[in-house]
């Protein structure tokens, strides 16, 4: 009798720890930074720092240690990485340097914990679906990213924005048992194949491409710089949208946290319905058009959020905005373990994803140094907006292999 197929219980798992271990601090710390600019007396450019400062001096942690431990051993070191870094947030002084300290230890908690081993994980349960699985396990970065978006309001509210942190930090501790008791690397460790087939796909007896490889692969370069514009524009709008809204004329305090909110919570629920159909239509259609159109959809809403102004709200920026981040993240592993094999997949995204985060780390930070010399975000968001749809252009250069795992 054949085994009976754990991959999708692995992906609902999976599902969860990647929501916590990523979505509930990346996509809400950026509430907080309003308050630290009001309490520290820094500048946006200097609260804006710490990422990208944090993302260059552990651009080495991606391709050291990623290739040589287990995908869940390392999310069980992000998650504590990243408590401790939350937990620190929340009561620290008015010390740069230890903001930037705790940054630094948020950034390997992210390369530890974040993207990478749960696309190796799914990648290695799934071929003839990976696109529909990868889009679920995605999922959950939207769905409890917004439940940290729906909390951090009242939670600041009620308790003042160091508790609000400190409850993020806490909330980490549920994805242990479920990286220790259901997550497991690849199928082979249940006596299982990818998909739940009777035996391993052609892929799995590939050995992995050296680094030397990839990098004479002009393939790898245009996915690696094509993603590096998107995700640094993505990166771009999350971390300014606050600050974007305020130079707008949405007032501090209430008015500015509810819209804050709202386009937060739109953009993370739209993200969800972009995953899903994205990465169904990534099992059905080349992953490269596919890819080619997100890409677009996000230089088109850059104009959008330029748009908001009060009393009305950013809903048409939020939705539109949502559906292709949604999407643009979980389709760089998809690409790459179609164009390199997913036993090359670690090696690929042990560079593809540090080099990204430097994407949406110093460009904000670059985009904030603009704001600071500029009356208003016109020109910083038109340079957003140009970069986006360099990321475009390159990803239109990429060669199909169609034959891999269509």
């Amino acid at each position: 009798m054949r085994k009976l197929f754990y991959g999708w219980l692995i992906t609902a798992a999976a599902f969860f720890t990647f929501g916590l271990s990523t979505g509930v601090p990346y996509y809400n710390i950026g509430f907080f930074y309003d308050y630290f600019e009001r309490t520290f007396g820094w500048s946006r450019s200097q609260i804006t720092l710490g990422f990208p400062l944090a993302a260059l001096l552990t651009i080495w942690a991606g391709p050291l240690i990623v290739p040589k431990f287990s995908p869940r051993k390392l999310i069980l070191v992000g998650l504590t990485l990243t408590t401790i870094a939350l937990a620190g947030f929340s009561r620290m002084g008015g010390s740069l340097s230890l903001y930037y300290t705790l940054w630094v230890v948020y950034t390997v908690g992210y390369i530890a914990a974040g993207p990478i081993p749960h696309q190796i994980i799914v990648s290695h349960w799934f071929r003839k679906k990976r696109g529909t699985a990868m889009g679920i396990v995605y999922v959950g970065v939207g769905l409890l990213g917004s439940v940290g978006s729906l909390m951090v309001k009242p939670l600041t509210a009620t308790l003042g924005f160091r508790n609000a942190l400190l409850c993020l930090a806490v909330m980490l501790f549920a994805a242990w048992p479920v990286v220790l008791f259901v997550l497991r690397d690849r199928p082979a460790d249940m006596g299982l194949f990818p998909d739940g087939d009777a035996a391993a796909p052609a892929e799995a007896a590939l050995e992995p491409e050296s680094f030397g490889k990839l990098f004479k692969s002009y393939a790898f370069w245009l996915l690696l710089i094509g993603s590096f514009c998107s995700i640094g524009s993505i990166g771009a709008v999350n971390f300014h949208m606050k600050f974007v809204f305020l130079d707008q004329g949405f007032r501090a305090g209430d008015q500015l946290d509810s819209t804050w909110r709202t386009a937060s919570v739109l953009i993370l629920w739209s993200s969800i319905i972009g995953r899903l159909s994205i990465g169904f239509l990534a099992d059905k259609f080349p992953k490269k058009y596919v890819m080619l159109a997100t890409y677009f959809i996000v230089a088109a809403t850059i104009p959008l959020l330029r748009g908001a102004h009060p009393p009305g709200q950013p809903y048409a920026f939020a939705v539109l905005f949502g559906l292709a981040m949604g999407a643009d993240y979980m389709l760089i592993p998809l690409m790459a373990a179609e164009e390199f094999g997913v036993n090359t997949l670690g090696r690929a995204m042990a560079v593809i994803l540090p080099v990204n985060t430097i994407g949406q780390t110093w460009f904000p930070y670059f985009v904030s140094v603009v704001r600071d010399r500029s009356p208003n975000y016109t020109i910083a968001m038109g340079l957003v907006f140009m970069v986006a749809i360099a990321g475009a252009l390159l990803v239109a250069l990429l060669p199909r292999k169609p034959g891999l795992v269509d």
